[in-house]
C-alpha cells in the first residue's frame, strides 16, 4: 500500500472499471431500440470480440514501446485506451440515430471500440504491478486490485439506473422492451453516456501522475530483490 504507483493504478482503476460496469445494460438499450434477441447477441458479441483482440493488440504494442520508452510507454498506451473511450461513447450513444436500419453501424463502432478501450490492464496495470513490487507479493497484489475494483466497480450499474430514471425521466411503466421504446433508449442512452464519458475522462487524468512515480518505484522494487538474492 505504501508503493505509490500500486495506490494509482487502484484509484484510476476504481474510476476505469466503472464503465465497463455500466456496459451490462447495452443489452437492454439494443432491445429498447427495437433490436431482436440475434441482433442484440450479435452486436455484443462483436463488442466482446472486439476487446478480446484490443487487449492482445494493446500488450504487443505497450511491450514495443517499453523497450524504447521504459518509463513512460505503457502509462501513453494505457491514457490512449482510456481517452478512446470518450469519442466512441459519444459516436455510438448520440451521434448513430437510435434505429434497427442502422445496425451495421452499431456493429462497426462496437468492434472497433472493443479494441481500442481494452488495452489498461494488459498494456500498463498488469505489467508495471509486476515491476514496482517482489516476486513474492505479485499475487498478493493482483488480489487486492481486483477486490479494490470490484467493490466500487459494482456502484456503476445502480447509478446508471438512477441518473436514468431520476434525470432523464425513464419510466419502467410505459417502457415495453418486447416492442422497443424510443423515449426509454434515449433516456438509457444518455444515462450510459454520463456513466462512460465522465469516468473515462478521469481515468486519463488518473494516469498522469505515474510519469513521475512509475521509475522511482520500480527502481526500488529491482534494489529490494537484489537485496534478498543477496541475503539467500
Amino acid at each position: 500500500m505504501k508503493v505509490k504507483t500500486f495506490q494509482i493504478i487502484v484509484l484510476q482503476g476504481i474510476i476505469g472499471s466503472l464503465p465497463w460496469t455500466a456496459i451490462v445494460f447495452f443489452t437492454m438499450w439494443f432491445e429498447l431500440i427495437g433490436f431482436d434477441n440475434n441482433s442484440s447477441a450479435a452486436l455484443n458479441s462483436l463488442f466482446a470480440i472486439g476487446c478480446a483482440s484490443g487487449a492482445l493488440i494493446g500488450g504487443v504494442i505497450a511491450d514495443h514501446l517499453s523497450k524504447y520508452f521504459p518509463d513512460s510507454a505503457r502509462v501513453m498506451c494505457a491514457q490512449f485506451s482510456a481517452f478512446m473511450g470518450i469519442p466512441f461513447s459519444w459516436i455510438l450513444l448520440t451521434v448513430i440515430p437510435q434505429s434497427v436500419d442502422y445496425w451495421y453501424a452499431f456493429a462497426v463502432t462496437l468492434f472497433f471500440m472493443g479494441i481500442t478501450i481494452s488495452w489498461c490492464a494488459t498494456s500498463a496495470n498488469n505489467p508495471m504491478f509486476a515491476e514496482v513490487v517482489p516476486p513474492k507479493h505479485r499475487t498478493m497484489i493482483y488480489a487486492f486490485d481486483r477486490a479494490f475494483e470490484g467493490s466500487f466497480a459494482s456502484l456503476a450499474a445502480p447509478a446508471v439506473g438512477l441518473i436514468t430514471e431520476k434525470i432523464y425521466g425513464y419510466d419502467t411503466k410505459t417502457v415495453n422492451l418486447a416492442n422497443g421504446s424510443a423515449e426509454g433508449a434515449y433516456a438509457l442512452s444518455r444515462g450510459l453516456l454520463t456513466m462512460m464519458i465522465v469516468p473515462f475522462g478521469v481515468c486519463v487524468l488518473f494516469y498522469s501522475p505515474l510519469y513521475l512515480v512509475f521509475k522511482h518505484d520500480r527502481e526500488n522494487a529491482k534494489f529490494a530483490s537484489f537485496k534478498e538474492q543477496e541475503l539467500v
